[in-house]
């Protein structure tokens, strides 16, 4: 999907829209286990087209993305104002070789993540979700947006592993 870093935002962000972000985030990993739950590994490993990732390589997305979402957090918090840099999450999934790893190992990575950042999100005061940082393609994100921004993420990550799951 070829979309500019603001269309990217906005249609992530329209997942989330009306629903409780932290709530949704805290809800991902069981909702994966039960989407894969008893599907064989070469299935999860198995992409439906060429262009487009498995459900392997999905969920090692996730669990990169929620350690590049503590790092920009934590940067926020402690530096607010600090320059937030993007990423190619392709050659991150070439370099990180997703279409080799373990899909319930990345389950388990993106629980441990997931977690420690929830459970940071719980604890901060209204003032710190204020806080910002300056990402390199989307402008001015806060604390508050990035927990919009990764619920969001969720969802449409859940979307294609179910849809991925049932036609598999």
């Amino acid at each position: 999907m070829n979309e500019t870093p603001a269309e990217y935002q906005k249609r992530i962000l329209g997942y989330i829209k009306g629903q409780e972000a932290l709530k949704t985030q805290a809800a991902t990993v069981k909702k994966i286990e039960k989407l894969i739950k008893d599907v064989p590994k070469s299935k999860l490993m198995r992409r439906p087209a060429p262009d487009r990732w498995s459900v392997g390589e999905i969920i090692a997305h996730l669990a990169d993305a929620e350690m590049v979402g503590a790092f920009r957090i934590r940067m926020i918090l402690g530096s607010p104002g600090t320059e937030i840099q993007g990423y190619d999450q392709n050659k991150w999934a070439e370099t990180g070789k997703y279409t080799k790893r373990d899909p319930a190992k990345s389950v388990e990575e993106f629980r441990v993540l997931r977690n420690m950042n929830v459970n940071l999100r719980k604890s901060l005061e209204p003032a710190q979700l204020k806080k910002f940082g300056i990402h390199s393609e989307r402008g001015k994100e806060s604390v508050e947006v990035y927990t919009k921004l990764y619920a969001g993420h969720d969802i449409n990550h859940l979307k294609q592993i179910e849809d991925i799951v049932r036609k598999s």
